[in-house]
């Protein structure tokens, strides 16, 4: 559990957990500080994926499936005896769908609620455009490597982080390829309400297909800033009482 879950702060009788999924090349460390910002009425859990931070020994994962496995066998105690959101930001929006649609499908649990930030709805054209988009060369041009799941922002100057930051994008970018996901003539996977996030100065993102993907309301949010607009303090105050309020209203 201390392995794949960062929880800075406990919080045995909250409502609610709100798991956290991380962006590609990133750790578990910036969204995991949500939950010293949260009142008692929710614990935040952030995922924390192999190949970084305290797993930085361990291989990247091999594919989205495996992912997926690893992380509903180690919370599913937790998410059957709790209420439970999902967040999940650019690559995460997709890792925290392929965990809510697995737990739907195998297990009959779903979310309260699921943010989902600066990412394609998983049925959308913008979705099958970025998947077939081909990997660039992570060596000869860092920036188009980030920047196929990141959005716009600029690399550190540390050369050795950089390289870090940029391995771990492409291993990342490589288990993004290996998600799919096909509408079909499947029945509407969840019932829960879903809210989109995204930068104001970033991408556009192709987010109406989560009208085909839930019963619930469907909202959308644009905030300042670029494709790390959560980062700012004022956007952050902004989700952690939107989200709250989410929350409470879904488990009284």
């Amino acid at each position: 559990m201390e392995k794949l879950v960062a929880c800075v702060q406990k919080k045995p009788n909250a409502l609610c957990r709100l798991i956290c999924f991380p962006w590609a090349g990133g750790g578990a460390s910036q969204l995991a500080q949500w939950g010293r910002l949260f009142n008692d009425s929710i614990e935040v859990y952030c995922i924390r994926l192999p190949g970084r931070e305290t797993r930085l020994g361990e291989p990247f994962p091999n594919d989205m499936t495996s992912l997926v496995n690893e992380i509903t066998s180690v919370l599913l105690k937790e998410l059957k005896e709790k209420s439970f959101a999902f967040f999940g930001h650019s690559l995460g929006m997709y890792t925290s769908f392929a965990v809510a649609l697995h737990l739907k499908e195998k297990y009959r649990l779903e979310p309260v609620h699921l943010f989902m930030s600066a990412a394609h709805a998983p049925n959308s054209a913008g979705h099958l455009a970025l998947k077939s988009t081909p990997m660039p060369d992570g060596n000869n041009d860092p920036l188009a490597c980030v920047g196929m799941l990141g959005g716009n922002f600029e690399l550190p100057p540390n050369e050795d982080f950089r390289r870090n930051i940029v391995l771990a994008f492409r291993e990342d970018a490589k288990v993004f390829k290996t998600f799919s996901f096909e509408k079909a003539d499947m029945n509407t996977p969840f019932s829960c309400d879903v809210t989109c996030f995204r930068g104001s100065d970033d991408k556009i993102y192709d987010v109406q297909g989560w009208q085909e993907l839930t019963n619930g309301d469907v909202s959308f949010y644009e905030l300042p800033g670029d494709h790390f607009y959560l980062l700012k303090p004022s956007n952050e105050s902004f989700l952690i009482k939107y989200i709250t309020t989410c929350i409470e209203n879904a488990c009284p």
